[in-house]
């Protein structure tokens, strides 16, 4: 039978040859690490602020636009912007022009915008 001091000394023979003096002080290091980061991780959820869902602000509510038409102009002004540009959601409905392409909106004395990103 093999009692409880010869099961000890095996288990510190293969923790020595394992880990040995230093792998102890990294294990100590590195649970004491994880266990600050987790600590400074929970204290930010605490900080944020609850999500609330409002009602969409207006110039976010989805705006019309033609099937097939690209470029949304006024028909007083002289730049035509992309639907979902700034400068569109200030054309009245009733005063917007749409085109297919850009080629029509030049063809009709339109140049591109310059806030709008992606036109030339």
């Amino acid at each position: 039978m093999v009692n409880i001091q010869e099961y000890s000394r095996k288990i510190k023979a293969a923790y020595e040859a394992a880990i040995g003096d230093w792998g102890l002080v990294a294990v100590v290091l590195l649970v004491g690490l994880i266990s600050f980061g987790l600590g400074r991780f929970s204290a930010l959820e605490d900080v944020r602020p609850p999500v609330a869902v409002q009602e969409m602000p207006s110039e976010m509510k989805p705006r019309g636009a033609y099937l097939g038409a690209l470029l949304v102009a006024s028909r007083s002004g002289r730049v035509y912007y992309f639907p979902w540009c700034t400068g569109a959601a200030n054309i009245a409905p009733d005063n917007q022009i749409w085109f297919q392409s850009e080629k029509d909106a030049r063809a009709a004395g339109y140049t591109p915008s310059k806030s709008c990103k992606g036109l030339e």
